[in-house]
């Protein structure tokens, strides 16, 4: 009985400590003592000015380019270093043996002889034609790499632009839904005195009740779309995705960055003269064109190349002594290099022709595209103008049939069905206005991207 006892308090004591821990496994905390929680920062206001600025100094694809066009300006360095002869210093010891020429008897046969060299030489050569065309190539790379760079900051400024206006959509939608189920709150409470003091039908109250959870969890939805797209234009501006960023304009306002009466062939035209992506295709096409002509017409300059050696020359019969003393060998000459990279190469011959003519068709397709993009763009900014009239006029048409509802409501003769209707016209409409006015702005921006025309303070020009 006694160890029965015993095992029975143990076991009692095993249970109360288990129950004591579990506030401290679950929360890592001692019973009694208060769980702190860091405070939630605050949000980080912006603007689309700020955006477009961060867009340029910190979006890692435009340091990218930059860092691209020092490789580059490296690689003409390089190219432009091949006009200066190379040297190549080395240590040489030359020794004979056997058969010497003697002057004028010829050679002397069965002659035990020795002869060496010891000294310094050094060879310089310039492969010219290699260095004229290698040269033109790079300054073109440069120039394309350039053109890159303003590509890059025109997509990241567009980029930025396109996450403000979605964040800014995003926060709007937010006080919609917000703005919508206060209504719905408050017309359910409405209904539920109404329901208690007998006046009014249950199943109305039940009916705004699931409206109202409805707006709850849609309003959950909004709140998680604003938070993602503050990652998003987070991530575009190379700032830590875990602040919040909110922006400070409380409406969305249509701009006008492109006017929407503009002739379309006047914009392909501009877009062809302006569009920094064509002007890099060119200064490629430039770049092929020169190692084109590398491989045809490079190989016909010749190499010049110059040997010097500086040193003694000692030796003599292996029967008597031999002698030393100082010499100097000059050579200068030029050459030609025939088969692989010199004269004849037909495979580097047709490599680079291969990609001149695909440097040709890529910037023909580049082309159709910049036009096709520059069409697209205009048909959509026009067509969203229309769509911001037509949502404006059904915005309208919602706030008016709710007020003539809201009037029916109090003489005792509208229905709770309508209502709910009404308020859902409106809640809809207003999304439609807002969503309709951030997609114009965003089509504003790209197509004036499209155009080729780039607005680094963020403010209609």
């Amino acid at each position: 009985m006694m160890r029965t006892a015993t095992r029975r308090r143990g076991l009692t004591g095993r249970v109360t400590a288990l129950v004591w821990l579990c506030p401290v496994l679950a929360f890592g905390v001692m019973p009694g003592t208060a769980r702190t929680q860091s405070p939630k920062p605050a949000p980080y206001p912006i603007d689309l000015p700020t955006a477009l600025r961060l867009a340029d100094a910190q979006n890692l694809d435009v340091q990218i380019a930059r860092e691209r066009i020092k490789v580059a300006e490296a690689h003409r360095t390089s190219a432009m270093e091949q006009f200066l002869p190379w040297l190549a210093p080395g240590v040489a010891f030359r020794r004979r043996d056997g058969v010497a020429q003697a002057s004028p008897s010829g050679i002397i046969g069965k002659a035990a002889f020795q002869s060496y060299q010891p000294g310094l030489s050094a060879t310089a050569q310039i492969a010219l034609g290699d260095a004229i065309y290698n040269s033109l190539a790079a300054r073109q790379l440069v120039k394309a790499s350039g053109e890159a760079l303003d590509a890059q900051r025109q997509a990241a400024a567009l980029r930025a632009a396109e996450g403000y206006f979605d964040l800014v959509k995003a926060n709007a939608l937010v006080e919609v839904v917000r703005a919508a189920l206060a209504t719905s709150q408050d017309y359910q409470q409405q209904l539920h005195e109404a329901v208690t003091i007998g006046i009014a039908f249950r199943g109305d109250e039940l009916r705004v009740q699931s409206q109202t959870e409805r707006y709850q969890v849609v309003l959950r939805q909004a709140v998680a779309q604003r938070r993602i797209a503050a990652v998003d234009l987070a991530r575009v501006l190379h700032l830590d995705p875990a602040v919040e960023l909110a922006p400070r304009d409380a409406e969305l306002v249509p701009l006008t960055l492109i006017d929407t009466a503009s002739v379309a062939d006047s914009l392909v035209t501009q877009a062809m003269r302006s569009r920094p992506e064509l002007r890099q295709t060119e200064a490629l096409l430039a770049a092929s064109r020169a190692s084109r002509n590398a491989a045809l017409y490079g190989p016909l300059i010749p190499a010049f190349g110059a040997q010097l050696f500086t040193g003694s020359l000692g030796g003599g019969p292996d029967s008597g002594h031999s002698k030393t003393a100082a010499m100097t060998d000059y050579t200068i000459g030029v050459s030609w290099r025939i088969g692989a990279g010199g004269l004849f190469d037909i495979g580097r011959m047709n490599a680079t022709a291969s990609q001149l003519a695909t440097a040709q068709l890529g910037e023909s397709k580049l082309r159709d595209a910049v036009a096709a993009e520059v069409l697209t763009g205009l048909t959509r900014v026009r067509s969203l103008a229309e769509q911001i009239a037509l949502s404006a006029r059904a915005l309208e048409t919602a706030n008016a049939t709710l007020a003539l509802t809201r009037a029916r409501k109090e003489f005792g003769v509208g229905l709770v069905l309508e209502d709910l209707q009404a308020q859902q016209a409106v809640t809809q409409a207003r999304s439609d206005y807002v969503t309709a006015i951030a997609e114009f702005d965003k089509a504003q921006y790209g197509l004036r991207r499209a155009v080729g025309r780039s607005t680094p303070e963020g403010t209609p020009r």
